[in-house]
């Protein structure tokens, strides 16, 4: 099976989730481990086969799917090859043919509000974890320094309907550690989108958690990468 790399998505230290698009069926594929997450070796920077951009074939996967995250696909590490690096217009017209402008397009009727400025799904909730949104109100990226909170990266997103700061857990955003925000990272990628004409956003829901005690458990809304048109194929290096 072959997938084009769209989400490169930071996780717990030394630890990332990987998808992308599916280069004979078009849909999204999360290659999954059947115990553990995929570690920062199999990143290409560390002399693996994923990063951005990359056409990758990633063997026989078999399908696992499970209410949000039916993108998910048990696959063998070692079998794993890199084919090719998508050229940057090549890959940003296949994210164009993927995007659509609001998340309820994406994620259907089972997204809702989460709290005060968070959206997401009930836990078990929903027909798909992953999409690209390409928005009519360009977004804004800010580096939320520390205080009351850890430091991090959030975006608003008002789609017409859905207004709210997502978390940004793009993988090329954050230091070696993959926990910490680099802010200087952060308001280059943002002055680039203040000036961008077209930013393709790679949404995701992320896996059942509850964030505090005054919350519930759900499968919160983020964006997991973030597509500037000028420079589609952007990589960690």
């Amino acid at each position: 099976m072959k997938i084009v790399v769209n989400h490169l998505t930071r996780m717990s230290e030394g630890h990332v989730c990987v998808a992308g698009i599916h280069v004979l069926s078009g849909q999204h594929v999360r290659p999954v481990l059947s115990s553990g997450s995929l570690t920062v070796e199999m990143l290409a920077r560390h002399g693996g086969c994923f990063d951005i951009g990359h056409l990758v074939d990633i063997g026989e996967a078999v399908a696992r799917p499970r209410p949000p995250h039916v993108e998910d696909h048990l696959f063998d590490p070692a079998a794993v090859k890199f084919v090719r690096q998508f050229a940057a217009g090549e890959f940003w017209a296949l994210l164009f043919r993927m995007s659509r402008p609001t998340l309820r397009e994406l994620f259907g009727d089972a997204l809702r509000p989460q709290g005060r400025s968070s959206w997401g799904t009930d836990v078990g909730h929903g027909a798909v974890s992953l999409g690209c949104l390409l928005l009519k109100r360009m977004p804004r990226l800010h580096y939320m320094p520390s205080g009351e909170y850890k430091a991090s990266i959030r975006i608003h997103i008002n789609d017409g309907e859905a207004d709210l700061w997502a978390p940004v857990t793009d993988l090329r955003l954050y230091r070696d550690d993959h926990a910490t925000p680099d802010p200087k990272v952060a308001e280059r990628i943002a002055q680039r989108i203040r000036k961008s004409r077209s930013v393709i956003l790679g949404m995701g829901l992320t896996r059942e958690f509850c964030p505090s005690t005054e919350a519930h458990p759900a499968h919160w809304l983020q964006v997991n990468n973030i597509h500037l048109e000028t420079n589609p194929t952007w990589q960690l290096g």
